[in-house]
């Protein structure tokens, strides 16, 4: 299952991110987005869980936690066409 993560800080890694997020289930990859010209972190990012029942976990444990003065949103991730609204 995959989850959104957003509001972390620009410095934050994806070992930090992996890290932060293995210790509620197996990780299966981490993606942090960044600007195409710049390469700095966007500061929101994606986990793959292995499992439904460990995003789940992991969303009830980190949403909300301060980390680095920054508390995190994290959710489960939606399509590109659920997030643009599109019916199709």
């Amino acid at each position: 299952m995959k989850l959104y993560v957003g509001n972390f800080t620009h410095t934050m890694t994806e070992t930090e991110l992996k890290k932060l997020f293995s210790s509620h289930g197996f990780v299966k990859s981490v993606r942090i987005i960044t600007d195409h010209f710049t390469r700095q972190s966007k500061c929101f990012g994606y986990v793959e869980m292995q499992n439904k029942k460990d995003a789940s976990k992991a969303v009830e444990m980190l949403h909300g936690k301060s980390v680095n003065k920054r508390l995190l949103v994290v959710k489960e991730a939606r399509s590109r066409d659920e997030r643009e609204g599109r019916p199709w």
